[in-house]
């Protein structure tokens, strides 16, 4: 007995330093980087790996890509946005100078996602339909006849937006999800441009609102002119605009109802809706505009994010860098940025002024991070 107990002790001698090791070492790793984002960095490489392997699906990679480029940056695209602009130093939600520090953030988000973020996009999507169809075909419906083309289209384009609705409920709900979405609600001079400042990674997220053209492939599927339309909505619900639809404002998104998801105060996982408002009323998280909120103050709490509003100088490509490695940064390294210089403390603005941040401010930005809402 006691012979087995020996060869127990000295058998178990052995493994357990290497299982300290690499206890130590995965120790070491977490306090560097916060492993659950890498996650979506798996899938996306998946995926494109996929794509690749299958050549698309035989659907040509150029062609997509440029037509996808046509809806963000396209002429039409460049028109109304330039209008949009106007309008905001017509009637803006709040007063900024004509070039403010997140306007020209936003504006390198802008080039970067025309630039590199768009083949990125091509890529899971054409990777991710392809899989849908050949994986699963039985979700493709087949043609049917008493539903007219331009029924299946609307209805594509209305399942579209709510599976938007679902992702973007997700993105706040979700820990590491809320890692890769708080950039955008990092914007403090919210402008029309604000629809670009995404992480290209949150795009992984949103490949659930493909589904609905699957599904309905054989009965219509959406034109370039209708996700044209369809992404200048969104970008209009971005826009520092005083301006509100009266009772559309029941079922599209305008600018005023929008503005409540990115307050600084109060919570941001309210009116998530892209184009349409009628989700948010579904689900009982519709908050609808008032006075006090047209012009609220945007942004996030304590300033986790690094931002370029903060400093005496933008820093706008440093600043830029950070944020995109901002998802990968440990915990408690994320949360420690609002106490360094470039990160200091933001509770609101009052005339383009920082406020000084409240006890109160702080605690409540704990605790939304432990409950990882991203309000």
């Amino acid at each position: 007995m006691l012979s087995v107990l020996d060869t127990r002790t000295s058998s178990a001698g052995p493994v357990a330093p290497p299982l300290r090791r690499a206890s130590r070492s995965l120790s070491a790793v977490r306090s560097r980087a916060y492993l659950p984002a890498f996650s979506i960095v798996a899938v996306a490489a998946a995926l494109v790996a996929l794509g690749w392997t299958d050549r698309w699906g035989g659907s040509g990679f150029g062609p997509s890509m440029s037509g996808l480029r046509v809806v963000l940056i396209g002429p039409l695209t460049l028109a109304v946005i330039g209008i949009i602009m106007v309008v905001e130093r017509v009637r803006p939600a709040q007063r900024r100078a004509l070039v403010a520090r997140g306007h020209r953030q936003d504006l390198l988000f802008t080039l970067f996602n025309a630039t590199l973020v768009v083949p990125l996009v091509t890529a899971l999507s054409l990777s991710f339909s392809e899989i849908a169809r050949r994986d699963v075909p039985w979700v493709i419906l087949p043609r049917i006849g008493t539903v007219p083309r331009w029924g299946a289209i609307a209805l594509i384009l209305v399942a579209m937006d709510g599976c938007n609705w679902f992702a973007h409920l997700a993105n706040h709900r979700v820990r590491f999800l809320w890692r890769f979405h708080e950039l955008h609600h990092s914007q403090e001079d919210m402008n029309v441009l604000t629809v670009f400042r995404t992480h290209p990674l949150i795009h992984v997220s949103y490949l659930i609102a493909l589904i609905p053209g699957i599904v309905l492939l054989a009965n219509g599927a959406l034109t370039t002119t209708l996700l044209v339309v369809y992404g200048l909505v969104v970008a209009f619900a971005h826009s520092n605009t005083n301006l509100g639809f009266g009772p559309l404002g029941r079922i599209v998104v305008s600018p005023n109802f929008h503005r409540i998801h990115h307050r600084l105060e109060g919570r941001q996982d309210v009116n998530l809706g892209f184009a349409l408002s009628i989700w948010d009323q579904l689900f009982g998280l519709a908050v609808f505009p008032t006075p006090e909120t047209i012009r609220a103050d945007t942004g996030l709490p304590g300033r986790p994010l690094i931002v370029e509003q903060a400093g005496a100088r933008p820093h706008h490509l440093s600043v830029f860098a950070a944020q995109l490695v901002a998802p990968f940064r440990p915990l408690e390294a994320h949360r420690s940025a609002a106490a360094s210089p470039e990160g200091a403390p933001h509770t609101g603005t009052v005339g383009g002024s920082a406020r000084s941040p409240s006890p109160l401010d702080r605690r409540r930005w704990r605790r939304l991070l432990a409950l990882g809402r991203g309000r």
